[in-house]
C-alpha cells in the first residue's frame, strides 16, 4: 500500500509492477537477470479521490500518457527490491507534486529610492548627451 497522505492511499492492486531485462552494460549477468521494474498507474481506473484524478490528468509530464496511466521504468540499481522501492518512490513524487497547488505570485514595485535613482541617471546622461551636440546659433 503506497500512501500518500494520512487519508489517501493507493492499494497494492492498483499498481501493475512487471520486472524487466535492465538495459546498458553489465556482462553476462544483464542477460539472465530481469532486475529493472517497470511500473504502471492507471489514473482513471484508481480509487484516487477525484481533485487527484483531475490535478494528475492536466498535470504536464512525459511520465504520464495521453490514456492517463502513469509509466515509471527503474533501472538503477542490479537489484530488483531496490529498484522496485525506487519506483513506487517515485510514482509517490509525482501525485504529490502534481496535487500541490502552484503558488501565486504577488506583484512587486521598485521602492521610490530605486525609482528616483534611475530617473536621476537618465536625466544625468541626458544631459551628457545634450553637450555632445554642436551649439545652435
Amino acid at each position: 500500500m503506497l500512501r500518500l497522505s494520512h487519508n489517501v492511499c493507493i492499494p497494492d492492486e492498483e499498481i501493475q509492477l512487471s520486472a524487466i531485462r535492465a538495459q546498458g552494460a553489465g556482462g553476462q549477468h544483464v542477460n539472465k537477470v530481469s532486475s529493472a521494474i517497470h511500473c504502471r498507474f492507471d489514473i482513471n481506473a484508481s480509487s484516487l479521490p477525484e481533485y487527484y484524478k483531475t490535478r494528475l490528468l492536466n498535470f504536464s509530464d512525459h511520465r504520464i500518457t495521453k490514456e492517463g496511466v502513469i509509466i515509471i521504468k527503474a533501472q538503477n540499481s542490479r537489484s530488483q527490491e531496490q529498484n522496485k522501492e525506487a519506483a513506487l518512490l517515485r510514482l509517490q513524487e509525482l501525485i504529490l507534486t502534481a496535487i500541490t497547488p502552484v503558488k501565486r505570485r504577488i506583484a512587486s514595485k521598485p521602492k521610490k529610492s530605486a525609482v528616483k535613482k534611475r530617473l536621476d541617471n537618465k536625466t544625468k546622461l541626458s544631459g551628457k548627451k545634450q553637450l555632445r551636440k554642436k551649439p545652435a546659433y
